[in-house]
């Protein structure tokens, strides 16, 4: 899925594993730098490595001038949009709105979803595709231990 952006989504591939955990490290440093991390860089990147990229649906958002700079992942669990994170610098450029396009055309019934409650940005980017908040949680579900809203999208 091309662009005029230059931006291609893409299924990953087990080489996109250390680039999509790096994207994931950048943009949680910079959305949520008051959310303790539970797990280490390295631990990241192993996740990704060994689970999220091998295990669930992730797709990748790839510059295509710089076919390796990947600019945005996004995961994909059944009908749960498990993580949708930006490189910071990509961020309301668009990359984000395809991706839940995309989600949204891989889980035509509807789609639920997790964010911090700090992340109001995350809130008004989900409520402005059709996500409405419907639980709040102390955060005790979650291993960082943050508060939580869980979204849902149906058609």
């Amino acid at each position: 899925m091309t662009s005029g952006d230059g931006i291609v989504l893409r299924r990953a591939v087990a080489t996109d594993a250390g680039a999509a955990a790096d994207v994931w490290l950048r943009s949680f440093a910079a959305a949520l730098p008051t959310v303790v991390r539970p797990r280490t860089d390295d631990d990241v990147r192993g996740h990704f490595r060994d689970v999220v990229v091998p295990l669930r649906e992730t797709w990748v958002a790839v510059e295509t001038a710089a076919e390796s700079r990947t600019v945005g992942v996004m995961v994909l669990d059944g009908d749960l949009l498990s993580q949708l994170y930006l490189d910071p610098g990509w961020r309301g450029r668009g990359v984000g709105d395809r991706f839940v396009a995309l989600a949204k055309e891989r889980s035509p019934r509807g789609l639920t979803l997790w964010t911090f409650q700090v992340n109001k940005p995350a809130h008004r980017f989900y409520e402005r595709h059709g996500f409405v908040a419907v639980e709040h949680t102390d955060g005790s579900g979650n291993e960082e231990r943050e508060p939580d809203v869980r979204y849902v999208w149906r058609p």
